[in-house]
């Protein structure tokens, strides 16, 4: 080699003068493996055993409480003696109000006011009280005094679906639970919180007492049924000699399991999802058709500090019970107090809108978890609190993609803030995320030959070679991995799975 020629230099992919090399790279033997993915939702749940040789459908019963809506039945005697065939007609109406898994029931009649009154006259206070709660909702009742099942606007008799912003254009369902002529139901006074219904209804004994204030009770029916899943992968025995990687039979196997392990953490995600029982839109929004995002933050249905105080107060009135305790603080410098709480899952796409959110008092509201993980035990992905809820973000938190209000058409590269994507038509609309509350006691996974804590996946595999040489595969070279499960989950009480419904600024 000459002083004046340029020496070429080993691993840029030019050959050397003394001739060609066999590798040009540098080969790292240790594979990045992505780490496997968290299980979130598992971590809430209860889990039933399913025993062998008892089908796939596990049940349960739930007994209502004798002071609840639910508890809709005719025992006879109500709560001041009177029988059904005294005093005329003791009318009492329920209109039952479903929007999915989330059930309402509105009454009328009943009280001592309205003893004496006709059936007429209990149908109007039922459906003045649908009116008065969906009026507060933000819902559009234009045109009804009294909710009528056949008009237009409400659509009761489930033919359509309702005027723009009304009720049933939101998915809610309208039917009489019960127009009989009797307000004796065994419930007393439900649920209500009217100083004059419960008045009226409280057991009160003669002095010869005699056969009144007869109560009764109903139990609902839970099940939930197990389904089996599986998948498997084909390997040859040449990939194994020769691939580069040495590990690559270990890495077919951790991935699977993997694979299975996410795949059940997103049924279960689904299956919360799909039963919440309470359901909140933010802004001004009534469904989720009508989220709107825009091109200011200011009067989008972003979410703000009153939708979940809000939340928090229909929980506690649902008698959701608290996940975690008060964390009072502790010696350590900086410590936050945060309040007894229940546990939200939020997508790392909302992020933004909770950290930036303030409270009533235009303070900061979000409190992020190294303020008080020193004084308290903290979940698996927790990533701070805001009033009475403590938040874990799920990056694989679904969505429904394009299930907004929809951007007018040429509009959408105007300096939108929120997340929008194209629906099967090619039109933009903004993408709905879900903030989910999950309650202590709300569900459980059905867990069928398990230790009862985590699911158990069935494995087999069939390394290549002559034990497996059949007639499709005589040399045997292919061997093959496969893994299955079962899987099922029970909802208990969707009145504690609630899900906010919302955009997310970008």
């Amino acid at each position: 080699m000459s002083d004046f020629e340029t020496p070429n230099v080993y691993g840029t992919g030019a050959d050397s003068t003394v001739g060609s090399q066999v590798r040009t790279d540098y080969f790292y033997k240790k594979a990045l493996v992505e780490t496997a993915k968290e299980m979130y939702f598992g971590q809430m749940a209860d889990v039933r055993s399913m025993p062998k040789n008892m089908g796939k459908t596990i049940k349960q019963y739930h007994y209502m409480p004798i002071l609840d809506d639910r508890n809709i039945n005719d025992q006879g005697i109500d709560a001041s003696g009177k029988s059904a065939n005294e005093d005329g007609n003791l009318a009492k109406y329920v209109i039952k109000a479903t929007n999915g898994n989330e059930t309402l029931y509105f009454t009328g009649g009943g009280p001592p006011s309205l003893y004496n009154s006709t059936l007429a006259a209990a149908k109007d206070q039922a459906e003045g009280n649908v009116l008065a709660y969906f009026l507060q909702k933000g819902f559009n009742t234009a045109g009804d005094t009294f909710l009528e099942f056949v008009d237009a606007g409400w659509d009761g008799d489930g033919t359509g679906t309702g005027v723009a912003g009304s009720p049933a254009a939101a998915g809610w369902e309208f039917t009489v639970a019960d127009d009989g002529a009797m307000a004796d139901y065994g419930n007393l006074y439900g649920s209500s919180k009217d100083i004059g219904t419960i008045t009226g209804k409280l057991p009160l004994l003669s002095e010869t007492g005699g056969r009144v204030n007869r109560v009764g009770m109903k139990r609902l029916e839970l099940t939930g049924t197990i389904d089996k899943f599986g998948f498997f992968d084909e390997y040859t025995q040449e990939s194994l000699d020769f691939d580069s990687d040495a590990e690559l039979e270990m890495h077919i196997t951790s991935e699977s399991v993997k694979a299975a392990n996410e795949i059940t953490e997103d049924q279960l995600q689904m299956d919360l999802l799909n039963n919440a029982g309470v359901i909140r839109y933010t802004g001004n929004a009534t469904s989720t058709a009508g989220l709107n995002g825009g091109t200011a933050l200011v009067g989008s249905d972003a979410v703000v500090y009153d939708d979940l105080v809000k939340l928090g107060i229909e929980l506690d009135n649902n008698r959701c019970p608290k996940n975690t305790k008060v964390i009072t603080g502790s010696r350590m410098v900086d410590t936050m107090v945060v309040n007894a709480a229940r546990y939200m899952y939020i997508g790392s796409e909302l992020i933004p809108s909770v950290m930036k959110m303030t409270d009533y008092h235009e303070g900061q509201a979000f409190i992020p978890v190294a303020k008080y993980a020193s004084a308290g035990q903290v979940a698996r992905g927790e990533f701070g609190a805001i009033d009475n809820f403590r938040l874990i973000v799920v990056p694989e938190m679904m969505k429904w993609a394009a299930s907004g209000a929809t951007i007018a058409a040429g509009e959408e590269d105007d300096g939108d803030l929120f997340h929008f994507s194209s629906d099967t038509n090619g039109a933009f609309a903004y993408d709905v995320f879900p903030m989910l509350v999950v309650g202590e006691g709300s569900f459980t996974t059905i867990g069928f030959q398990t230790d009862g804590k985590t699911v158990k996946f069935k494995i087999t595999h069939k390394k290549p070679g002559k034990e497996i040489a059949n007639r499709d595969d005589p040399y045997g070279e292919v061997g093959f991995y496969s893994i299955k499960w079962y899987y099922g989950t029970m909802i208990l009480r969707p009145e504690r799975l609630a899900c906010i419904k919302t955009v997310a600024e970008l």
